[in-house]
């Protein structure tokens, strides 16, 4: 008997994408729809989890700012449920392995000796942007990108110290609140201030929102103050495609910053 066979209950990893149930995967669809038991992510909207209609579902994530289920508490969980013959389906948006501790809860789970079952899910970085027009790559504009959190400093600063200034594009998740350290960190590193700069908010979903104008401009707009909604930042020459693909998502810009974006939309 293999380590991974001492217990009939496993668990699933399942990304939920950005939000869109219809962006869920056959296969994320299917393990709801099995689950035992379900515990997710504070941002997973309820049309997503009505599609595990058999199953009792628990939140264990946290927003920005706020109180929530310690990690070490999860994945104490997950172990614990599964030992009882469940199979718990680990509900987390986007996709669970790009900043969702995703590989921590695999591994806690694995050396518990449980099976893990990894599905991934279309993350947010990719999806919000493409949502809004914005390609995070684009021939002549952007050979690559650089997916990083914006929550605390340490976690960003070796990343944009390491980069040639404007040379790839950023996607920045849960940077909302960190924005102006951002801007600055990036301004002083020598990114040009008129670098275009997107704020997305809600992707895929009916309150989707786009801010768009230049980086100089990020740390005071408006659109973040007073939104609960979840927000991508995207920094570069990219940003500009989505203007001129002409989307007819909600967008704000100062006429100033429309001006001189004019030099590359």
């Amino acid at each position: 008997m293999s380590a991974f066979e001492q217990f009939a209950g496993f668990v699933s990893l399942v990304g939920a994408g950005p939000g869109d149930p219809e962006l869920l995967t056959v296969k994320a669809v299917r393990r709801l729809s099995e689950a035992d038991i379900v515990l997710y992510d504070a941002l997973v909207p309820p049309e997503v989890l009505a599609l595990a209609s058999h199953a009792p579902c628990f939140c264990v994530g946290k927003r920005a700012g706020g109180r929530g289920v310690r990690q070490e508490h999860i994945n104490r969980l997950l172990v614990s449920m599964a030992r009882r013959g469940k199979h718990v389906v680990r509900l987390k948006c986007g996709d669970s392995f790009v900043l969702g501790r995703g590989g921590e809860e695999a591994l806690a789970v694995a050396r518990a000796g449980i099976r893990v079952d990894i599905v991934p899910g279309i993350t947010t970085a990719v999806a919000a942007p493409a949502l809004a027009g914005i390609p995070v790559t684009h021939r002549g504009l952007a050979s690559g990108f650089v997916v990083m959190s914006g929550h605390a400093e340490r976690a960003y600063r070796p990343v944009i110290e390491s980069m040639a200034p404007g040379s790839l594009t950023l996607v920045i998740l849960m940077g909302i609140a960190s924005r102006g350290a951002l801007t600055a960190l990036l301004l002083g590193c020598g990114w040009n201030p008129s670098t275009p700069a997107a704020m997305l908010f809600a992707a895929s979903t009916p309150r989707a929102f786009t801010w768009t104008g230049l980086l100089e401009e990020l740390p005071a707009a408006a659109p973040a103050a007073g939104r609960r909604d979840a927000g991508t930042i995207v920094i570069g020459q990219v940003v500009g495609v989505g203007a001129s693909l002409g989307f007819a998502a909600e967008r704000v810009a100062s006429t100033d910053a429309r001006r001189r974006r004019s030099g590359f939309s």
